[in-house]
């Protein structure tokens, strides 16, 4: 197995394991982002008032499958995209700076951020149609809902209604404002979670092990879902909407300011700061150890392989 396939598995592994975790916030975000959808603020009702009376609302009305509405399409896709992230981010970043610098050593801010925002779009491009499958299971509610509603058995059924009602097209309706919210994402979440290691460890005489890992998961996650909530907004409606409501980000951006005011972009930040902080945090820290773990099966494989050429 290639060391980036080894970091691509260990990536996506790493993303199931904290998107287990931090589910129930996705949920509440997604309904908090789509609540008085293009609604004057004075006529806008709200169902959902907040994370806790969010978790507590859907709990009680729909039970523990309310929460973890979605979750099937929430594995594959963060199989996917953070796969290509944590499995690309490396291999992208050391190859461009070995051509630049001749030392794939160096720290660049430019080329980091370049590698993770290429790293993520193109996770969020393959993982895009498990994406919107999964925004649609999780706006859904008979009891509260919010926004557009669509009515899914499963993920399979989500993914089939939609073939065959727009196509192959519609499997990939709202790409564009996915694959620019995940870059945002992506550009500051390693870079930040490695400049936070190297100055913790720097200033603070952290030793490398969880309590290092998990600082910086920490400090990663909060600037991550700073940067990356208004995009993360528009996708969610964008993903959500029936019809061409919005014709694109920018449109979709235009209209929730000039409608809903400029805080409206930001709607349900809270949620998701409670849903990025774990993910982020459990994902960085599973992937230090699945990483390693991948690294000693690798070493094992290729140990084995060696005398075998010899012979």
């Amino acid at each position: 197995m290639a060391t980036t396939a080894g970091a691509f598995l260990a990536g996506g592994i790493a993303a199931c394991g904290a998107v287990t975790v931090s589910h129930p916030f996705e949920v509440v975000k997604v309904r908090l982002q789509l609540q008085g959808e293009l609604q004057t603020k004075q006529n806008q009702p709200r169902l959902y008032k907040g994370v806790l009376h969010g978790v507590k609302v859907i709990g009680l009305n729909e039970g523990p499958r309310g929460l973890f509405r979605g979750i099937g399409c929430a594995y594959i896709y963060q199989l996917v995209l953070n796969g290509c992230r944590l499995g690309f981010y490396e291999p992208v970043r050391s190859n461009i700076t070995k051509t630049i610098f001749k030392d794939s050593s160096v720290q660049s801010i430019g080329i980091n951020l370049f590698s993770g925002a290429s790293s993520g779009a193109l996770g969020a491009f393959l993982g895009s149609p498990f994406f919107l499958v999964k925004t649609r299971l999780q706006s859904y509610s008979p009891f509260l809902p919010v926004g557009t509603q669509h009515r899914y058995r499963n993920a399979v059924d989500g993914l089939g209604q939609i073939y065959r009602s727009e196509g192959i097209r519609g499997l990939w309706r709202g790409v564009g404002s996915a694959m620019i919210r995940t870059s945002f994402g992506s550009s500051v979440q390693l870079p930040t979670y490695f400049l936070a290691k190297r100055r913790l460890v720097k200033h603070l005489n952290m030793d490398e092990g969880l309590p290092l890992h998990l600082a910086s998961s920490t400090i990663s996650g909060f600037v991550v879902c700073c940067f990356m909530h208004p995009p993360d907004t528009v996708m969610s409606r964008m993903y959500n909407q029936t019809g061409n409501l919005y014709k694109g980000p920018l449109d979709c951006i235009y209209k929730i300011i000039k409608t809903e005011g400029v805080l409206a972009i930001y709607k349900g930040f809270f949620a998701h700061l409670a849903r990025i902080w774990p993910h982020t945090i459990l994902t960085l820290t599973f992937a230090e150890q699945t990483n390693k773990l991948m690294r000693k099966v690798e070493n094992r494989l290729l140990s084995r392989e060696a005398p075998e050429k010899d012979l």
